[in-house]
C-alpha cells in the first residue's frame, strides 16, 4: 500500500492494522507457534535482556513491524502463571471454588487487563510526547504499535513473574513469618522485581530509534528504591499483605 500524507505534511506508513486479527487467530494454533524461540527469549530476558531487543531490531527489518506476530510468548506466560497460581492455591487456599477464582483473577486482571492498561498508557505516552520530531517534512512517520507496547509489558512481566511467583513461592514460609528479617527480605524482593520490570520497559522503548527521552521509564525505579527503606522501617511486609488479600 502506498504511503498516505499525514495532517502535518509528513508521509506515514500507518495503515489499517491487519496484524491483530491474525495474531488472535494464531493463539489457538499451537503448531504455528515458535516455542523454542519463546523459551530462548524468556531465558534471556532474565539474563541478557539487551540481546532480546537486539533481535527485535532484526524482526523489524524482516517483518516490517516491531511487534511479535507470534502469540507463543503470551500463551506460555499465561500457562506458567496458571501453574504458579495453582501451586499457591494448593498450599494456601481453603476451597476449590476459591482456587479457581484466584487463578482466573490473577490471569485475567493481574496479567491481561492490567497489562493492557499499562500498555495503553505507554502507547499513548510514547506516541504523544516521546516521539522525535523530524525537521524533514517528507520522512516516513513512525509510531509505536499498541501490540508492541503490550509485548514490552509481557517481556517486563516475565522476570517479575519469576521473582514474585516462583522464587517468592519457595521463600513464602519465611516471608510470611513475623519479624524484621521477613520484612527486609520481602521488601527487597519486591523492590528488585519492580525495578527490573521498569528497567526492561526502558529497554523496550529505548530500542525504538524514533523515540527520545526514554529515560522517563527509569524514574519509577528511583521511587521504588526510596519507598523500600521506608516500608522496611515501618514494618510493612508486602508478602503478608498480598497473601492476606487472596488467602485470608
Amino acid at each position: 500500500m502506498l504511503p498516505t500524507t499525514s495532517s502535518k505534511g509528513r508521509t506515514s506508513n500507518v495503515r489499517p492494522n491487519q496484524v491483530f486479527p491474525q495474531y488472535l487467530r494464531r493463539i489457538v494454533k499451537w503448531r504455528q507457534m515458535d516455542i523454542e524461540y519463546t523459551f530462548w527469549q524468556m531465558l534471556n530476558l532474565c539474563t541478557s535482556p539487551k540481546v532480546v531487543y537486539q533481535h527485535t531490531k532484526y524482526h523489524k527489518q524482516t517483518k516490517n513491524q516491531w511487534a511479535r506476530d507470534d502469540p507463543a510468548f503470551i500463551v506460555i506466560c499465561s500457562f506458567l502463571l496458571i501453574v504458579a497460581t495453582s501451586a499457591y492455591c494448593a498450599a494456601f487456599s481453603h476451597s476449590v471454588g476459591h482456587a479457581i477464582y484466584t487463578v482466573l483473577s490473577v490471569l485475567i486482571f493481574h496479567f491481561l487487563v492490567t497489562g493492557g492498561i499499562l500498555a495503553t498508557c505507554c502507547w499513548f505516552l510514547t506516541n504523544s510526547y516521546l516521539r522525535e520530531e523530524s525537521p524533514n517534512s517528507h520522512v516516513v512517520e513512525q509510531r509505536v504499535e499498541w501490540l508492541y507496547a503490550f509485548d514490552v509489558h509481557c517481556n517486563s512481566f516475565f522476570p517479575m513473574f519469576v521473582m514474585l511467583y516462583v522464587i517468592h513461592y519457595f521463600l513464602s514460609p519465611l516471608l510470611i513469618a513475623h519479624g524484621f528479617i521477613p520484612v527486609l527480605l520481602s521488601n527487597l524482593l519486591f523492590m528488585v522485581a519492580i525495578s527490573y520490570y521498569h528497567y526492561l520497559n526502558f529497554l523496550g522503548y529505548d530500542v525504538l530509534p524514533f523515540l527520545e527521552r526514554t529515560t522517563f521509564f527509569l524514574y519509577p525505579i528511583g521511587i521504588a528504591i526510596i519507598l523500600s527503606p521506608l516500608m522496611i522501617l515501618s514494618g510493612f511486609n508486602p508478602t503478608r499483605y498480598m497473601m492476606s488479600m487472596y488467602f485470608s
